[in-house]
């Protein structure tokens, strides 16, 4: 989780290495209220068992005065007591504290990147939903990469079965020249990756395959062809689809056979109406060993959706605590009993529907991450307040109020309230601008990151880290990890 304290130069390695150290101190306060122990204030001093957890942390690199002085200057003094605090709390409660901290604890982490058969890259791989659905299947991620800092930062949180040096914050056409150097003694089964689509959005009228802002999806075909895996995949938006049959052939350059298809999230479960455009291609000489096609594969996917439980909104925003809005600006940073906190107990851990069940796998969560509430202004609570479920702006409920009736042909769903009898409609990255899309179905709200992750059948222990908008756009841009998981499924049986 953490970096040696010497390798933190720089605004952003500081501002994330801080944003770790308070989700440490807010793990170590809820647990200590969970076993009704008070955390020690007066601890605040670095002995030598206090190093040592340090360095188990990662956090120091040889226990020495030079590592305490770099910990005094990142930190400020108020910061650094409470953490100091909260390890020596740690440590005098280890046996007490027992799974709580398994994200954190180095060992439990280093436990988790063991051998799998086959293996995968990820590029673009955003905050990780495409490559958590293939380690569900058992697959291997041996490399990711994207560009975007927070992103990377909450792929390393959640993925501790990956090595750090093997998640690459850099730009693909960077990382390709030295793809040996990342892929030492590796055999490479199947390369996923979603490149950015701006140019290819149905909002944007002039979608063409050769849009500058799709140069990003040529790069990923010359990985491809360098890497050379049995499968690839790619996933895009549908206003993609008037150029699948342009991909094919620059798939085909590159000796692929390959086809597409439009899949819909919610076929697999997910609580979601998302349509994206999926292209799956196979090695000739593989699939002519094998006997494989690629309309084989996606008939199975869609053929094994059959015997998928259904879900609706409902399912998704279930067992987790109400919110009200904050009505004052600025304050999605600060924890807050009714407004929603960062990181939360779980009050509901062991009340379960089927879809908690299918995004959890089973498991109980103790903590709930990013399920924080966002600021309203007084139109927007009274717009709220009176939307009905499956309104937009053409509601004659909300005309006194409505900022945008003038153009309400344009402007008709930038607010929408949600039916929760339904699947959600498309979560996307442009809820990180103001979320009006999509108001809450029962309260006077818009979605939480929480909520907006649940819906795209992320887990509750799914930690988005970053500032509070970017989680919203990390959610939007990802590929369900349910979704994912089913192809990766599919794919696991012909690749075995």
């Amino acid at each position: 989780m953490f970096e040696l304290i010497k390798n933190i130069k720089g605004t952003k390695k500081k501002k994330f290495f801080i944003e770790k150290v308070n989700i440490y101190i807010k793990y170590l306060k809820l647990i200590s209220n969970n076993l009704n122990i008070k955390i020690d204030k007066n601890k605040a001093t670095i002995d030598k068992k206090t190093s040592l957890r340090l360095k188990e942390l990662n956090i120091f690199n040889s226990c020495n005065s030079r590592d305490k002085k770099l910990l005094r200057e990142v930190l400020d003094p108020n910061l650094f007591e409470n953490f100091i605090c909260a390890v020596n709390f740690n440590i005098l409660n280890k046996r007490k504290i027992g799974n709580y901290l398994e994200k954190i604890e180095p060992q439990k982490r280093k436990k988790k990147q063991y051998q799998r058969k086959h293996n995968v890259v990820d590029f673009f791989c955003g905050a990780g939903g495409l490559s958590y659905g293939f380690i569900q299947e058992n697959f291997k991620i041996v490399l990711a990469n994207d560009n975007d800092e927070e992103c990377i930062e909450t792929y390393k949180f959640n993925h501790p079965e990956i090595l750090p040096s093997k998640i690459i914050l850099d730009d693909i056409k960077k990382i390709i020249p030295n793809l040996k150097k990342y892929l030492i003694n590796k055999k490479v089964d199947v390369v996923v990756g979603g490149p950015p689509c701006q140019g290819f959005s149905n909002v944007n009228q002039q979608r063409i395959i050769n849009d500058p802002r799709n140069k990003l999806y040529k790069y990923f075909i010359q990985a491809v062809k360098k890497i050379n895996p049995k499968i690839v995949v790619m996933e895009n938006v549908k206003g993609m689809y008037p150029y699948a049959e342009q991909v094919k052939q620059d798939l085909k350059k590159i000796s692929y056979i390959s086809d597409y298809d439009l899949l819909v999230s919610d076929q697999f479960g997910v609580a979601q109406k998302r349509p994206r455009l999926f292209f799956i291609g196979i090695r000739e000489d593989f699939a002519k060993t094998k006997k494989i096609s690629v309309e084989r594969i996606f008939k199975d996917i869609k053929n094994n959706n059959k015997l998928v439980k259904k879900h609706i909104l409902k399912d998704a925003l279930k067992y987790i605590k109400p919110l009200i809005s904050p009505r004052v600006k600025n304050i999605t940073e600060v924890d807050d009993d009714k407004t929603g906190k960062k990181i939360a107990i779980n009050s509901f851990k062991g009340d379960e529907n089927s879809y908690l069940k299918l995004i959890n796998q089973n498991r109980k969560i103790d903590f709930i991450f990013n399920h924080k509430a966002r600021y309203a202004s007084n139109v927007n609570y009274e717009i709220f307040s009176k939307l009905g479920q499956g309104e937009d702006g053409t509601s004659k409920k909300i005309q006194h109020v409505f900022p945008y009736k003038h153009r309400n042909h344009i402007f008709k769903d930038k607010y929408f309230r949600l039916n929760e009898n339904k699947p959600s409609r498309t979560i996307t990255a442009h809820l990180r601008m103001d979320c009006l899309s999509h108001i809450h179905p029962t309260q006077v709200r818009t979605i939480t990151p929480r909520e907006a992750a649940r819906i795209q059948s992320f887990p509750d222990d799914y930690f988005f880290l970053g500032p509070y908008l970017k989680t919203y756009m990390q959610i939007g841009n990802a590929v369900p990890p349910v979704m994912a998981k089913h192809i990766a499924k599919v794919i696991k049986k012909y690749l075995n």
